[in-house]
C-alpha cells in the first residue's frame, strides 16, 4: 500500500524514492510486524486466556512435567504472527506481485486449518482436534491450487522443472502432474514438519525465523538478475518481493518469541505452526529451491523422520526406537532440561541455515 501511494511521488519529493527499494521496504515490514507483536501481544494473550479458561489441553501420554508446567497456558498464539504478517505485508509489499498474494493466501489458508483444529481442541477439551484425514485433504487442495498459480506465473524455462542445488543450470523436467504433486508435497510436508516440531517453549519459532531469514536472502537473490548471473542460479523475475513476506514473518516471529520464551505465556498452536510451515514451503516452490528447504529445514525433517521411524518400528516389531517421538520429547525423557533442548536445536538450525546459504555459491 505504501509502495503504491508514495513511490510514484518520488519525482516530486526525492526521499520517497526509498520506497522503490525492496531492501528498505523489507526493513519497514520487519519493524512494523515486530512493533505490532509487541503492542498487541499482551492484549491478545489476555483475551485468549479469558476465552480458553483452562488453556490448551495437555497430552496425557506426553512428558509428565508438561502436566504441571504447561497446564493452563492458552494456545492460538499464531494469531499474533499472522496479524503482524498480514498488516506488514499489505503495507510494504508491491501488491501487484502475484507471488506475494499466492504465498500470503496459502499461509492464511493453512492458518485457517490450524485455527479450526485448535478451536476444537480447546472447546472439546481433548488433544484430537480435526480428523487427520480432513486436515490433510484440505491442505492438499489448498496446495494444489497454489502450485497451479505458481506454475502459471513461473518463467517458461523453469515451469514444471526441478532445480538441483550444487549443480549449475541443471533442471529435471517432471511434467505438469509431477510438479503439482511435488509442490504439494513440499508445502504440506513443510507445514506438518513445523507442526510436529512445535512441542516445547520457543522450539519451533526459532528455527522458523532462521529458515525464513535464509529464504528471504535467497528470494532477493533469485529476483535480482545481476546476482543470479553472478552466482549462476535460476532467476525468477518478481520473486524478490517475497523478501517482504519473509521480513514480516521474522518480525512477527520475534515478537511472538518474546511471549513464547520459556516459560511460555502462550503457545503457537496449529494456527501458527501450520501457517508458517506452509509459507516456507510455498516460498521454496516459487524460487525453485525446494531441495534446499530440506537442508535449511533439516531440523524439521529430523523431527518428522523420528515420528515416522517410531511408528513404523512399533507396527513392525512392537518396539520403539525413541523413548518418545517427536525427537525433542526423546531428549526430555532422557532428562535434558527444556531450555537445553531448545537452544541446542536452535544451534543445529543455524548450522543448517549456513549450509543452505552455501548452496548458492557451491555450484
Amino acid at each position: 500500500m505504501l509502495f503504491h501511494l508514495l513511490a510514484p511521488l518520488a519525482d516530486q519529493f526525492t526521499p520517497l524514492n526509498l520506497f522503490r527499494y525492496i531492501t528498505f521496504r523489507s526493513g519497514g515490514a520487519f519493524l512494523t510486524a515486530l512493533l505490532l507483536s509487541f503492542m498487541f501481544g499482551g492484549r491478545l494473550i489476555a483475551w485468549l486466556r479469558s476465552k480458553q479458561g483452562k488453556g490448551q489441553p495437555i497430552r496425557d501420554d506426553g512428558p509428565e512435567s508438561h502436566l504441571l508446567t504447561k497446564k493452563g497456558t492458552p494456545t492460538m498464539g499464531g494469531f499474533l504472527i499472522l496479524i503482524a504478517l498480514v498488516v506488514a505485508t499489505l503495507l510494504w509489499a508491491d501488491l501487484r506481485n502475484r507471488y506475494v498474494w499466492i504465498v500470503l493466501l496459502l499461509t492464511l489458508g493453512f492458518g485457517g486449518i490450524g485455527f479450526v483444529d485448535d478451536y476444537l481442541k480447546v472447546s472439546k477439551r481433548n488433544t484430537r482436534g480435526l480428523p487427520g484425514r480432513l486436515k490433510l485433504t484440505v491442505a492438499v487442495v489448498f496446495s494444489v491450487i497454489a502450485a497451479a498459480f505458481i506454475a502459471e506465473g513461473s518463467p517458461p524455462g523453469l515451469r514444471f522443472q526441478l532445480a538441483v542445488p550444487f549443480l549449475k543450470s541443471v533442471l529435471i523436467p517432471i511434467g505438469v502432474v509431477g510438479f503439482l504433486l511435488f509442490a504439494t508435497l513440499v508445502m504440506v510436508g513443510a507445514s506438518n514438519a513445523v507442526n510436529l516440531t512445535d512441542g516445547l517453549d520457543g522450539l519451533a519459532i526459532g528455527p522458523v525465523i532462521i529458515a525464513t531469514g535464509v529464504f528471504g536472502v535467497i528470494s532477493y537473490i533469485v529476483g535480482n538478475a545481476v546476482l543470479t548471473n553472478y552466482l549462476q542460479i535460476h532467476a525468477v523475475p518478481g520473486a524478490g518481493e517475497l523478501i517482504i513476506i519473509c521480513a514480516a514473518l521474522i518480525g512477527g516471529g520475534l515478537g511472538f518469541l518474546w511471549f513464547n520464551a520459556p516459560p511460555a505465556m502462550v503457545f503457537m498452536g496449529d494456527t501458527g505452526s501450520l501457517a508458517m510451515g506452509g509459507a516456507l514451503g510455498a516460498i521454496a516452490v516459487v524460487i525453485k529451491h525446494e531441495i534446499v528447504l530440506a537442508i535449511v529445514g533439516g531440523l524439521f525433517v529430523l523431527e518428522t523422520a523420528s515420528v515416522v521411524v517410531q511408528v513404523m518400528s512399533f507396527k513392525l516389531t512392537g518396539r520403539r526406537v525413541f523413548r518418545m517421538a517427536p525427537l525433542h520429547h526423546h531428549f526430555e525423557k532422557k532428562g535434558w532440561a527444556e531450555p537445553t533442548i531448545v537452544i541446542r536445536f536452535w544451534i543445529i538450525a543455524i548450522v543448517l541455515g549456513i549450509v543452505g546459504l552455501a548452496t548458492l555459491k557451491l555450484r
